[in-house]
C-alpha cells in the first residue's frame, strides 16, 4: 500500500495557537487553469508578504500553498519578533567589515518594523503584537560577560540605545526565577500570536483580491516560453515569474524539494502551561516581555494569557518527540521550580530552517525564478521584510539585502548524513550544558 503525500502527512499536535486563533476560512483549492504576474508557493510569512507587497507594486500574484495557511512554521512558531541573526553584529563586522555589520543591523530593525506595519495596514489586532522588549538571561558570568560586552559594541559602534544591562536582582524581577546571573534587555522586541497574525495577513490579502488556493501543492515548476508554469493536482498556473517561499517545509513537494539542499530542518518543540493561579502568574515574567537563555540548546520562555509557553531546540526526526517534550518541561521547572505541579495543556513541534553560515537568503535563482528561505529561528519578522524585499526583485530591482544575498548561499554537503550530524552537535552542546560550559 503505497504512503501518503508528503504534503497530507499533516502534523496534527495540537498547539495554544491553533486552539484560540480566530477562525480563517479555508481558501479553495485551485480548480482549473489561471494566470498572474507571479505565482508564490508557500502561504507563510513569506509568501504573504510577497503578495502584499506585489500588489502594492500593481502586480497581480497568485498564492499557493500545499495544505492550509498556517500550516508550517508560520503557524508553529513560539510569537517571538526579534531583530537578530544567529551570528553576532561583532562576528560580522569582524569577518566582513563594519559597513556590512551596519547594513544587516538596518536590515533586522526593519524586519521588526514591518511586522507592526503589516500588523496596522491589515488591521490585525488579534495577533495581540506587544513591543514591549526581550530579555537575554545569563545562565553564568561568562555568558553574561559576552551579552554584555555584544550589547556595549552595538552602543559604541553603531549607535545603539534599544539595549540596557540587568543585574541579576533585575532579571529576577522580570522574570519571578533566582536561576540567572544578570542579562540584557532589548527594548525593540516583542511577542505576537502568531498563528492569528498568519490568519490576518490571508484575509487581509484575498480582500484585496488576490487569489490564494490551499490543498494545492505545487507538483512541478518549469520554464514555459516567456514565463514559468506550475502544475498542480488542480490545473496549472501560468505567470511571468515564480516565488518559491516554503522554508523549511520545502521538501513537501517536487516543485520545491531541490531547495531543501541548502537548508538543515532542525526540530523545535514547544510546551504551554494550563493557566497559572492570578496570584502564581502575576509573579512569572509580570512585564509581559519574551525571554532566552544563553545556554547553547537555548530555550525561550513568555506569558501569554497567564500560561507559561516554553520553547527550544532539541526534538529530532520527522514528528513530535516525546523525549524533547520531557526535556523542555524539566528545563521549564528548572527555571521556574514553582509551576513544578503546573499540568501542560499543549505540546508541539515544527521545523526550524538552518544555513550553513547562520543567516536566511533572499533573491533570484534566474530570471524567472525567486527565493527566500533559512530564517534560523528568527523567521517572525525576517521572512515579514523578506515579502518586501522579493516583491522588489519581481519588479527588476537590486535591493542591498547585504550578507543575505542568494550568491552567498550554499548546498549541504553530504546532505544525506544532515539528521545524525544534528543529532551529534546537539548532544554535545546538550552536554557542555548539562556541566555548565
Amino acid at each position: 500500500m503505497s504512503s501518503a503525500p508528503a504534503w497530507q502527512s499533516l502534523e496534527a499536535a495540537p498547539s495554544l495557537w491553533g486552539a484560540t486563533a480566530t477562525p480563517l476560512r479555508a481558501p479553495p483549492a485551485l480548480a482549473g487553469d489561471a494566470q498572474a504576474d507571479v505565482v508564490i508557493i508557500g502561504a507563510g510569512y513569506t509568501g504573504l508578504s510577497a503578495a502584499h507587497h506585489l500588489a502594492e507594486s500593481g502586480l497581480s500574484p497568485i498564492v499557493l500553498e500545499a495544505n492550509r495557511p498556517g500550516w508550517g512554521a508560520s503557524g508553529r512558531n513560539g510569537g517571538v519578533v526579534t531583530a537578530k541573526f544567529r551570528v553576532s553584529f561583532p562576528a560580522i563586522a569582524a569577518a566582513h567589515g563594519k559597513p556590512m555589520a551596519k547594513r544587516m543591523y538596518d536590515i533586522a530593525l526593519e524586519a521588526t518594523d514591518i511586522v507592526s506595519e503589516l500588523v496596522a495596514t491589515h488591521g490585525i489586532d488579534a495577533a495581540n503584537l506587544t513591543r514591549s522588549g526581550q530579555v537575554k538571561a545569563a545562565h553564568n558570568h561568562e555568558t553574561l560577560a559576552y551579552a554584555v560586552k555584544e550589547a556595549d559594541w552595538l552602543r559604541s559602534e553603531l549607535g545603539d540605545t534599544t539595549m540596557s544591562v540587568l543585574s541579576a536582582e533585575q532579571v529576577r524581577e522580570e522574570t519571578g526565577s533566582s536561576g540567572f546571573v544578570g542579562g540584557v534587555l532589548n527594548a525593540g522586541s516583542g511577542g505576537i500570536h502568531p498563528l492569528n497574525y498568519l490568519h490576518g495577513l490571508t484575509e487581509g490579502v484575498a480582500k484585496r483580491g488576490i487569489p490564494i488556493h490551499a490543498e494545492t501543492p505545487a507538483l512541478r515548476l518549469r520554464r514555459e516560453g516567456d514565463g514559468v508554469l506550475v502544475e498542480t493536482p488542480g490545473g496549472v498556473v501560468r505567470a511571468k515569474q515564480a516565488i518559491i517561499a516554503t522554508n523549511s517545509y520545502s521538501d513537501l513537494t517536487p516543485a520545491t524539494k531541490a531547495y531543501q539542499r541548502t537548508l538543515i530542518p532542525f526540530r523545535s518543540a514547544i510546551i504551554a502551561t494550563e493557566k497559572l493561579a492570578p496570584n502564581l502568574a502575576a509573579s512569572v515574567m509580570p512585564t509581559q516581555r519574551t525571554y532566552t537563555e544563553t545556554k547553547r540548546m537555548m530555550r525561550w520562555f513568555r506569558m501569554v494569557d497567564d500560561r507559561i509557553v516554553f520553547g527550544g531546540r532539541g526534538a529530532f526526526g520527522k514528528t513530535d518527540s516525546p523525549a524533547a517534550f520531557r526535556a523542555l518541561h524539566k528545563a521549564m521547572v528548572g527555571i521556574f521550580p514553582q509551576v513544578a505541579d503546573i499540568s501542560l495543556a499543549y505540546r508541539w513541534s515544527g521545523l526550524v530552517a538552518m544555513t550553513l553560515d547562520s543567516v536566511p537568503h533572499v533573491g533570484r535563482v534566474d530570471d524567472r525564478v525567486m527565493l527566500a528561505m533559512g530564517y534560523n529561528g528568527a523567521g517572525v519578522a525576517m521572512s515579514s521584510l523578506m515579502g518586501r524585499h522579493l516583491a522588489a526583485f519581481a519588479r527588476g530591482e537590486r535591493p542591498d539585502v547585504g550578507l543575505l544575498d542568494i550568491s552567498r548561499m550554499r548546498s549541504v554537503p553530504l546532505y544525506p548524513l544532515r539528521e545524525p550530524a544534528v543529532r551529534m552537535v546537539a548532544g554535545w552542546y546538550q552536554f557542555l550544558d548539562a556541566i555548565g560550559r
